[in-house]
């Protein structure tokens, strides 16, 4: 099996595509199955726009949010549904076979919920979405059955929520990959929390709490069997954790850092201005965290209980701050995008597209700037509670 660092290693520009007009890209996702063709992204402006996954073509948009995109997700089993959520208080599904039409199905919880964080479970059942604090108290995790939605217009209400084991934001809510049941959730007050939703009540299903002494920023879940859980802080902050010794006597922790900034996994160079996001690479058995310089440059990075090492630099892409990404698996590719506006497709062995053109980059506009949610690597997230 071809390593990683050798895959990574060829890796240039394949495909740059470019919004009409300028707004930040926040959100990625990949439609499952080798033969799917498609990519979601979300934007400042509150829109989805779809692209073909080979090309980077615009394929059409979605429009029908008021508020800041939290999360866009395509269904695991029923490609053809696409998923959405907003600090508009909705979550949207999406039919991909007509590109720019309304939503298919709407769900709704309380009018006082803002969305920031949102996910669906492997089995397609199960949506959770994370609020806003509010009233300087609550925070809540929403759920929904999908199979139940309003079509056009408000249909059955949320399953549930719990409401105790978060006291600020909740900014992440990642389901396990292939256990529909597990659920991580991460927050502005500091911890993890991981719940097992077959036990029901909130008390009964939170199986365990890892604090990262920071604000919580994004998690996902990694190792063999998807038995660990990286996180990454609003402050730079790295922790993996193996919940496989929840029952032991061992510690969770496997490797963490308050700041990865101070490490030095660039050659002469120092460390990264801020971490992107990590995933699991299932092929290579590897835990892939991407970090970025202010310029726009990326730095791929392999961590596991050893630290970061670097496995590859790609410069000449991007010009301003990455917010998502994305490994393709099956096309072996990485997926890219960021504050210059700018999608790109990395693979090995192609040359740039016609459409690629040199790189350019969107000027930073106040008025994009309060479209879009405060990004992690800007100081977003409040002070983590004693």
């Amino acid at each position: 099996m071809e390593s990683l660092q050798k895959k990574l290693e060829a890796l240039s520009v394949a495909c740059r595509s470019r919004p009409e007009e300028p707004t930040y890209l926040l959100h990625i996702a990949l439609q499952p199955h080798s033969s799917s063709e498609l990519l979601a992204v979300s934007c400042s402006n509150f829109t989805l726009h779809l692209h073909n996954k080979n090309t980077l073509s615009l394929i059409g948009q979605y429009q029908g949010h008021t508020g800041p995109l939290s999360g866009v997700t395509f269904a695991h089993r029923s490609t053809d549904l696409l998923y959405s959520a907003s600090a508009d208080g909705t979550v949207h599904g999406w039919d991909v076979r007509q590109p720019g039409s309304k939503a298919v199905q709407t769900f709704k919880s309380d009018e006082s919920h803002h969305f920031c964080s949102f996910d669906l479970n492997c089995s397609d059942t199960l949506l959770c979405a994370g609020t806003e604090q509010m009233n300087n108290e609550d925070s809540f995790l929403v759920f929904w059955d999908s199979r139940k939605p309003g079509a056009a217009g408000s249909g059955d209400g949320p399953l549930g929520v719990y409401s105790e084991s978060h006291s600020d934001d909740i900014t992440q809510v990642c389901f396990h990959p292939q256990d529909k049941d597990r659920l991580a959730s991460g927050s502005t007050d500091g911890l993890v929390n991981v719940f097992d939703l077959s036990r029901g009540a909130e008390e009964e299903a939170l199986l365990a709490t890892c604090n990262s002494d920071s604000s919580a920023g994004s998690v996902c879940w990694s190792g063999p069997d998807y038995n660990q859980l990286l996180c990454l802080s609003h402050d730079e902050g790295l922790h993996l954790w193996d919940l496989g010794q929840l029952n032991t006597e061992e510690p969770l922790t496997i490797y963490s850092t308050s700041d990865a900034r101070s490490l030095t996994p660039l050659p002469g160079r120092g460390g990264v201005d801020y971490l992107v996001g990590g995933q699991w690479l299932e092929a290579t058995q590897k835990l892939l965290v991407v970090g970025g310089m202010n310029s726009g440059d990326l730095h791929l990075m392999e961590c596991d209980r050893d630290g970061l090492r670097l496995l590859r630099s790609l410069e000449g892409g991007h010009t301003l701050t990455v917010r998502c990404f994305m490994w393709n698996t099956v096309a072996e590719g990485l997926v890219t995008g960021g504050e210059d506006g700018q999608l790109l497709l990395w693979k090995g062995g192609v040359e740039l597209t016609k459409e690629g053109g040199k790189r350019e980059s969107f000027k930073s506009e106040s008025s994009l700037r309060r479209k879009s949610r405060p990004h992690k690597k800007h100081g977003y997230g409040k002070e983590k509670k004693t």
